[in-house]
């Protein structure tokens, strides 16, 4: 297992690689590119397979004993779960965004070992923030340490559901319950203060993360949506489970991340709708 300075370590290789590839990004933003579907609603731009190039070919620097897993048209961007250290990249999560102008798109690098995020960094160009994280004990589920744009922060100490803002998004097929997560939505907007839906998985992470949000929930996700951001809500002292609470499988896609606080609420109010 590596330690946490290992993790520290490979936690700023993230990050820098993360920058880097929003830079490039940036040079795109607001000049509404070209867009081909993937799927229904499901958007690939040149610069989302740029950005993976750079930063595949900037991990195999800097880290080359760590195996990538992508998520545009690499061999192995799947949702197998590979044993040791695996990154995850999204090369811009919020393509959609992206593409039509709207500010809440970003590059997101995890580090997963064993299966379960230990590190990470994110990185939001069009409304400068960058995030970056590592967890200090995995075996103990001890937190550690995240900055955003350098300085400590850690997950809300809101209590109640019903005083909580929290995060959300739909998967690009939305045709049938309960993963069209529709349901849900009218749920826990019943229940809670203040429900925003940003387009990023990623950056609703981070923002659990840094307080920012009090948790966020959302089904039919990849892993690479979700690594990053899964480490830096742990490392920020939050809790990440299953829909149902239970230990969260972030290769099946569903997840909620909290403070911990407003946990065992937000999961019951998403009971009734699954």
């Amino acid at each position: 297992m590596t330690t946490p300075a290992e993790r520290a370590e490979l936690a700023e290789i993230a990050l820098l690689c993360a920058r880097e590839a929003g830079a490039l990004v940036s040079a795109g933003y607001r000049s509404r590119p070209r867009a081909d579907e993937k799927g229904a609603h499901d958007l690939v731009t040149e610069f989302d397979r740029a950005s993976q190039s750079l930063v595949c070919s900037r991990l195999a620097s800097l880290a080359p004993s760590i195996p990538v897993v992508a998520e545009e048209d690499l061999p192995g961007a799947s949702n197998d779960r590979p044993t040791g250290l695996v990154w995850y990249v999204d090369p811009l999560d919020g393509t959609t965004n992206f593409v039509h102008g709207h500010p809440f798109w970003c590059v997101s690098i995890g580090l997963s070992e064993d299966a379960s995020p230990v590190a990470g960094a994110i990185v939001a160009p069009s409304i400068g923030v960058s995030w970056v994280g590592w967890i200090d004990d995995p075996s103990r589920g001890a937190p550690g340490e995240v900055l955003r744009n350098g300085e400590r922060c850690t997950v809300s100490a809101t209590a109640r559901l019903a005083e909580a803002m929290l995060g959300t998004g739909f998967p690009t097929v939305r045709d049938r319950a309960p993963d069209d997560n529709f349901a849900s939505f009218v749920s826990v907007k019943r229940a809670s203060r203040a429900v925003r839906r940003c387009g990023s998985a990623a950056i609703d992470l981070a923002f659990v993360a840094d307080g920012t949000y009090d948790g966020y929930w959302e089904r039919a996700l990849h892993v690479w949506d979700v690594a990053a951001g899964t480490a830096l809500v742990r490392a920020a002292g939050g809790l990440v489970t299953a829909l149902d609470g239970g230990p969260p499988d972030l290769h099946a896609g569903h997840v909620v991340a909290t403070n911990g606080r407003i946990h065992t609420d937000l999961v019951g109010t998403l009971q009734p709708a699954r």
